[in-house]
């Protein structure tokens, strides 16, 4: 499944999160999410609750609505698991090609906007940039086939590499030592509630949360932690670096 495929309610509304010249400064290494961040999350939520409960049904011969009622329960059984975001696992217990079956609307995997200007921000800036996904890494693939986006970004990891979802406190234990970073110089920016919230147990202190991962829903800015709607409100950190620099 995705990373996150929440309602939106927006009953606590968090202000955009703001950094100044000097705050921004201070991070080295910027942790992302794929699936609702960097990418749209329409992709996933479109395969998942539309695209899937047709070609269940077609295959065993039932009503659409019962197909998506099947799909539910069986995700509702593993969500924040592994399993969830597992590939493997839902092709053996669907018995369907899921894999090749994402290949059948590639054409609705998209950037959100300004991802790319802000990745190159990163890079011009000296900052890491490295991907943290719960996505399987046959999904990480044909994104990136279709994007090019491992070619913007330093590393890419994928939960399924720690066998430990991001959800799961021993999912940072890893990444701290396989991808080691100062936690006052990191940011983790994720769409996922749950996500944020496991990291910040962990430790991180700084965390920002995308308002708006899927495109074709309403913004959602229910979130116990502070966010953006689009990179572009992260961009003027560089144009106000550029004035400090060239007032000294």
């Amino acid at each position: 499944m995705t990373d996150s495929q929440a309602s939106n309610s927006a009953d606590k509304s968090q202000p955009h999160q703001a950094y100044s010249a000097e705050e921004w400064s201070q991070i080295k290494t910027v942790l992302l999410d794929m699936d609702g961040t960097l990418l749209d999350l329409h992709f996933d939520n479109y395969f998942w609750l539309q695209f899937m409960p047709r070609k269940y049904a077609e295959l065993y011969g039932i009503e659409d609505e019962e197909a998506h009622q099947i799909l539910k329960q069986a995700s509702e059984a593993t969500y924040g698991t592994l399993d969830w975001y597992c590939l493997d696992h839902w092709s053996e217990r669907l018995n369907m090609p899921i894999a090749a079956l994402k290949q059948d609307i590639v054409e609705k995997i998209q950037y959100r906007p300004h991802v790319k200007d802000f990745l190159e921000m990163l890079k011009q800036q000296g900052k890491r940039a490295v991907i943290v996904t719960n996505a399987h890494r046959d999904s990480v693939n044909l994104k990136m086939s279709k994007t090019g986006l491992d070619q913007l970004v330093d590393r890419i990891i994928s939960s399924h590499d720690y066998q430990e979802p991001k959800e799961s406190q021993a999912f940072w234990d890893h990444l701290s030592q396989d991808e080691p970073f100062d936690i006052n110089t990191t940011l983790l920016i994720d769409d996922s509630q749950a996500v944020l919230k496991s990291a910040q147990i962990w430790g991180f202190k700084h965390l920002l949360t995308i308002f708006h991962p899927d495109s074709q829903k309403a913004p959602n800015t229910d979130s116990e932690h502070p966010g953006i709607l689009h990179f572009d409100e992260l961009m003027p950190v560089q144009n106000d670096a550029k004035q400090e620099q060239s007032g000294k």
